[in-house]
């Protein structure tokens, strides 16, 4: 009896990356297997509109305290993906990683803002998709969502940054 055909080695990677792709869609990652960026992205704005209400406190980082802008951003980050990003704005603006175009935003970017005079960096936000950024500013006293295309966020728009690859 002739011996049985083995299968190509290519196949059998490829069904291997199928079942992969598969099995990821379906449950949470292996420890150490880090999850897609696109799962990420949504645990980071699904956890950030958790937090909507959540009342303005200069200094604050948690939904206990409650939050001033890069509280919010610190917690969210920390708690959702495990990654501790600078803890004041002015850090978050000096970030090294990539500074997507306006139009070119994802979920999950952090979006930077100058409201005083002088053009420093001084708030920022999350973008959660649709136009919209989740922050928590001193007036109004919550965080909220807003839209990032409206004309005072227009004027006081200076960047991005990406946060998740």
């Amino acid at each position: 009896m002739p011996p049985t055909p083995r299968p190509h080695r290519a196949v059998i990677l490829a069904a291997l990356a199928t079942l992969i792709v598969l099995a990821s869609c379906t449950r949470t990652p292996a420890p150490g297997i880090p999850a897609p960026p696109e799962r990420d992205a949504t645990v980071v704005v699904s956890r950030a509109l958790d937090l909507l209400g959540t009342p303005y406190r200069f200094g604050g980082n948690s939904p206990a305290a409650g939050f001033d802008c890069s509280g919010l951003i610190h917690y969210i980050y920390r708690e959702t993906a495990g990654i501790e990003l600078p803890r004041t704005v002015a850090g978050l603006g000096a970030l090294r990683t990539p500074a997507p175009a306006a139009n070119a935003l994802r979920p999950g970017d952090v979006v930077l803002f100058s409201i005083e005079r002088g053009g420093r960096v001084d708030h920022a936000g999350i973008y959660v998709g649709d136009g919209d950024f989740i922050h928590a500013p001193s007036s109004g006293g919550q965080v909220r969502v807003e839209p990032l295309g409206a004309r005072y966020w227009q004027r006081s728009y200076r960047g991005a940054r990406r946060i998740l690859p």
